[in-house]
């Protein structure tokens, strides 16, 4: 039984069950590190926003010093990485099912998982990161997606063109010059990767660095 605080060991259990390509499945990894990625990212510019938030200032009545904060507690969301993971871990568990039928990819899997329970923020990041449906990514959970999952195929396919074949020795600079090759990995859409820095507020060359790190974590579950 699945639901919406559904672990990790358990999310992999469901996507074996449904994806069988070992090529999508690491697809799937790679998508689910850089997502754990982006929510420590976003996190830890949220703790350096609230730490220079706050004043030190000296209370002359008490004698003493008193920290006065400057921002509201509630304007500030951290993301929560495990389940930052998890929606990009089975963000194409329908893909097996789907794949002849590209308007069907991420509805099926939407539903999927809005019906064992799972958040539905989480199910509109996975339902809106196929532009097929024309429904643009509101949450920063699904603008994340939407913009890093082509990037990861990129990045694969940068790698494999290397003469190590090896994502340790890509650099960011060797994917930036394939990023601006058309004819290069051409299912890795462009415009939908540069949407970052409206999405995120996350420069082209920022978002390349973020992506590729996460992948070269676990380049050994990659193959690469």
């Amino acid at each position: 039984m699945y639901n919406k605080n559904m672990k990790r060991d358990e999310a992999l259990k469901l996507l074996a069950e449904n994806i069988k390509n070992q090529n999508l499945q690491k697809h799937c990894l790679a998508v689910e590190m850089v997502m754990r990625e982006l929510a420590r990212y976003f996190n830890e510019g949220e703790e350096d926003k609230s730490s220079s938030s706050t004043e030190l200032s000296r209370s002359e009545s008490e004698g003493r010093k008193e920290h006065k904060v400057l921002f509201d507690p509630l304007a500030i969301a951290r993301e929560d990485e495990e389940r930052w993971g998890i929606c990009g871990l089975l963000h194409d568990i329908d893909y097996e099912k789907t794949k002849d039928d590209p308007n069907l990819h991420s509805k099926m899997g939407a539903e999927m998982l809005r019906e064992l329970g799972l958040d539905e923020e989480l199910c509109d990041a996975v339902l809106t990161h196929n532009e097929a449906h024309g429904k643009e990514p509101e949450t920063k959970m699904a603008k994340a997606l939407f913009c890093l999952d082509p990037l990861t195929g990129l990045i694969v396919a940068a790698t494999l063109v290397l003469p190590s074949k090896k994502i340790e020795d890509l650099k960011v600079e060797n994917i930036l010059n394939r990023f601006g090759e058309k004819a290069f990995a051409r299912g890795a859409k462009r415009e939908i990767i540069k949407k970052s820095e409206e999405y995120l507020g996350i420069s082209l060359e920022e978002f390349v660095k973020i992506v590729l790190k996460a992948m070269q974590k676990i380049s050994n579950e990659l193959g690469l």
